[in-house]
């Protein structure tokens, strides 16, 4: 059976109970807690916490879900991987154990002709929470196993009772929790020993977990240390089944990388790198590695994710550049992508036909990420070529983890290429050293997720005003609302009052402000009550849905709660926010009218006169295309286009081809805004011009990469736009007076002036070589004999480069000849900061003379360093006064052999 047929049943299934079929959230979804969805809960979390009523009694998704924890171990077993699929029925205070048990049984036992998946029903177990764990339950699930019992007909030996770690679910914090059943299936004798999932469960594999959400933790200490606040008034279901899973076993093979969906990426591999997995080559990790890899970056790409050096985006970039590595290690130097990337689309699109359409946007941002870690491979290459011959100069017979971890960290150079690559050249690296580094690296992150984690915590005195009512959200009818004051809070916490030159958060029960989202960000104005007290509204933010927060200073007087207040938007600043989205959508609908579809909006940023917009490319701009991209938009503006905004569902707005912006979760309703009906149409949640004229004027200021096959647009509109085009005009003109041309003609004025500068430059550089170079007899007869080397070293003066240093001390070695050891050093002051090179001739280097030691000697006296090769080195360093110092060092190192 097809892992598309899987998911096709399993959704025909629970609808056909009565259950609403809610779509795969994207990988990216807004969780504080998260990188990416790794669970099939997660996009009804609000749900379970009571953030927010759900809008149906009883539910079910396939769940696209990544999991990274331990991208290191992927393909070091058969049981690790990035990207899976949880399908997943979920009840909230509809059926409870009872039905989730039935549900589960028709389901796994039923006949695959009646749309079930056919399992037999003798080869399925099941464990329930055992006796004596829990104060709380000290008999246990035993109302499970009677369900068990009751409605699959299951023999006690065929329940087992486990323990807290395995049959008890909570998030990890305060919060809906309760014990689970798992269901699991006996793979036969082959697989392992008699004795049900507590004694092996390789041969019994868990393929569903049934969560009953029948109580509230107060505290959570660990897995098995919570504190039980009380029982749930509405009793919730929450399962997940993992599709992979249930894959390999309906498809008669041993594990997910063999499933339809995986393992013709492995197919390609093969055929690529002319070798076979599941043979004696020892490769199988490698194949595995690839096609996870490739999958879970196809995935995380389709959903908007482009490859970074921090977050979502590194993560994705680990992926694909651990994917080209294996490839690389199978053998394959030339580009893998291409090949893979396609194979793995071709059979996960049955599942997720968006994938096809979205594939030349996808495939883009990948092609161009590989080519860039071949050129750090280039790059890193030559960089740990160096760091190797530095630790061979110096005696070490390891590399230092610091370098080690610089190339991994700073370069992208994987460790196991710089374990591989330096072991082939004599050396071992300081695996002590590297490790350290990457636990401190691991630990500072953690900190920050932690960090980041306790918002979630400071939510409570949110969820508790929003319990008194949401927010009547007037900003898309008005500027001006009278509203009463409902909350007031200081760092945290409730209070009843703000008086004067106090900052804290205050929520309405209604407000014309806008709240920050989609890339706009929030409104300023004033709230102000009939006695005259005035706050000034600094941020305004959505903590909870169905709540809107402003973040206030006090200007005057005192607000209590309760008060009546007038709230009253900037409307300048309301308008030109307006502009600045309208604007956004303008640039965004032109960008892809000149480059074409693929250039897809994957983020954007618009305040007051200023926008930004990132969009999936992988090469700059030109002139002539920045222009283009200008006109378009301008001409957008001058025809008056309407500006409309209309709600429907989410299916609704993408059959009507409205374009999403790639992060951001929606609702089953929608707001779609058109400019120009189809010419641009777009979700989207911020205020707007009602024409395009009303944008004014639109000019763009900017444009830049933020990573791999991503670039960013600016511009600036209406005044703002205006004001900068006058600058722009000003400068012209001033230049025009210095240079005396008139404007059309600046170019080329400009040119002919800096290729006569260029001349004279190199004019000058000639006479100051000549001038260096002249004194080279008189230096010649300078040198003197110590400890049997000719010696020569030499102050020029301030402001000799090094490159006429190089010159310099080459020429005067050439001069000395060869006939006895000689070294020459040479120093000057460029800007204040004194330079030092030292040249060394064969006879000295027989004496074991090298100009890269001799170099950190002075460079040492010089507060820097420096470095080279044993025939020629160059050192610089922060203390000009120490140059003549720097060069006695050296002449008595010299002395000293």
């Amino acid at each position: 059976m097809q892992t598309a047929e899987i998911r096709r049943r399993w959704l025909a299934f629970f609808e056909g109970t009565g259950h609403t079929v809610v779509p795969s959230a994207p990988l990216v979804y807004d969780d504080p807690n998260l990188l990416f969805v790794n669970a099939g809960m997660v996009p009804f979390k609000p749900y379970f916490l009571g953030q927010q009523t759900p809008p149906w009694p009883r539910a079910t998704s396939v769940q696209k879900c990544v999991r990274t924890l331990d991208i290191e171990e992927v393909g070091k077993t058969t049981r690790h991987g990035t990207f899976f699929q949880m399908n997943g029925n979920f009840s909230f205070g509809d059926y409870f154990k009872a039905g989730a048990i039935e549900h589960a049984w028709k389901l796994v036992t039923g006949s695959q002709g009646e749309g079930g998946l056919g399992f037999d029903p003798d080869k399925i177990w099941v464990t329930v929470l055992g006796p004596g764990l829990l104060p709380h339950l000290p008999d246990g699930d035993e109302e499970a196993a009677a369900l068990w019992r009751e409605i699959a007909g299951l023999p006690d030996e065929r329940i087992q009772r486990r323990g807290v770690e395995d049959n008890y679910w909570h998030m990890g914090v305060p919060g809906p929790a309760g014990p689970c059943s798992e269901i699991y299936v006996d793979r036969g004798p082959e697989y392992g020993p008699e004795g049900g999932p507590l004694v092996d469960e390789e041969r019994f594999l868990e393929i569903w977990n049934l969560v009953f959400m029948q109580e509230e933790l107060s505290a959570v200490r660990a897995k098995a240390d919570f504190d039980v606040a009380r029982e749930l008034p509405s009793k919730n279901i929450d399962t997940g089944m993992g599709m992979e899973r249930v894959a390999y076993l309906l498809q008669g093979v041993d594990n997910l990388y063999e499933i339809d969906e995986v393992y013709p990426v492995i197919e390609r591999a093969e055929e690529l790198s002319g070798r076979s997995y599941g043979g004696q080559s020892g490769d199988d990790v490698q194949f595995r590695v690839v096609a996870d890899h490739v999958r879970s970056g196809l995935m995380l790409m389709s959903d908007g994710v482009t490859p970074g050096n921090e977050g979502r985006g590194y993560v994705l970039r680990r992926l694909l550049r651990r994917a080209v590595r294996s490839m690389r290690l199978l053998g394959v130097q030339d580009p893998s992508l291409p090949e893979l990337l396609p194979v793995s689309k071709d059979v996960m699109k049955a599942s997720y036909p968006e994938l096809e359409a979205d594939f030349g946007r996808i495939s883009q941002i990948a092609y161009a990420e590989e080519e860039a870690f071949r050129r750090t491979l280039a790059a890193g290459t030559t960089i740990l070529d160096l760091a190797v011959g530095r630790a061979k100069e110096e005696g070490q017979t390891k590399l230092p983890g610091d370098q080690a971890f610089a190339l991994h960290d700073t370069y992208g150079f994987p460790i196991d290429l710089t374990l591989e690559m330096a072991a082939e050249q004599g050396l071992e690296v300081d695996r002590e050293g590297f490790t350290r580094l990457m636990t401190e690296q691991r630990e500072r992150a953690k900190a920050d997720a932690k960090a980041k984690k306790s918002g979630h915590v400071s939510t409570e005195v949110w969820r508790e005003l929003r319990d008194q009512g949401s927010t009547d959200f007037l900003a898309y009818e008005t500027l001006t609302a009278e509203a009463s004051v409902r909350g007031l809070v200081v760092d945290g916490q409730r209070v009843q009052s703000l008086s004067q030159g106090q900052r804290g958060q205050l929520v309405l029960d209604r407000t014309p402000f806008y709240a920050e989202s989609g890339g706009q960000i929030a409104d300023e104005g004033t709230i102000e009550t009939a006695s005259g007290a005035v706050l000034r509204v600094r941020d305004v933010q959505r903590p909870v849905k169905g709540l809107i927060v402003h973040t206030v200073d006090v200007e005057s007087g005192e607000f209590l709660e309760g008060a009546e207040v007038s709230a009253q938007v900037d409307p300048e600043w309301r308008v030109q926010a307006c502009q600045a989205h309208s604007g956004t959508h303008v640039v965004h609908a032109a960008l892809r009218q000149v480059l074409g579809p693929t250039a897809l909006q994957s983020g954007s940023y618009n305040k007051p006169g200023y926008l930004r917009l990132d969009f999936a490319w992988n090469s700059s701009l030109s002139a002539e295309t920045r222009s283009e991209i200008e006109e378009v938009a301008n001409l957008a503006l001058r025809q008056d286009l309407p500006v409309a905004a209309a709600y429907m569902t989410l299916p609704e707005a993408r059959a009507a081809g409205a374009l999403a912006l790639f992060g951001e979760t929606y609702d089953e309703q929608v707001r779609v805004v058109e400019i120009g009906g189809p010419w641009s149409r777009e979700l989207c949640g911020g205020t707007h011009v009602r024409h395009s004229s009303q944008i004014g004027a639109l000019t763009l200021t900017g444009e830049s990469s933020v990573g791999s096959g991503s670039r960013r647009l600016e511009a600036l509109v209406g005044l703002d736009a205006l004001h900068y085009l006058g600058r722009e005009r000003a400068l012209v003109s001033e230049l025009s007076s210095l240079v005396g041309a008139r404007p059309e003609h600046l170019t080329d004025k400009i040119g002919q002036l800096l290729a006569r500068l260029k001349e004279a430059e190199k004019e000058i550089a000639g006479m100051r070589q000549a001038a260096v170079m002249s004194d080279a007899a008189a230096l010649v007869a300078s040198a003197k004999d110590v400890n049997g080397v000719t010696w020569l070293g030499h102050d020029a003066g301030s402001g000799v480069a090094g490159d006429d240093l190089r010159r310099l001390v080459t020429d005067l070695r050439g001069r000395l000849g060869e006939e006895r050891p000689a070294i020459v050093a040479a120093a000057s002051a460029v800007n204040d900061r004194p330079v030092v090179v030292v040249a060394t001739n064969g006879s000295a280097r027989d004496r074991g003379f090298k100009a890269g030691q001799l170099v950190k000697v002075a460079a040492q006296v010089l507060g820097g360093n420096g470095g080279g090769k044993d025939d020629l080195a160059q050192g610089g360093g922060k203390d000009a006064s120490q140059i003549a110092e720097a060069l006695t060092r050296i002449e008595q190192a010299v002395g000293q052999g």
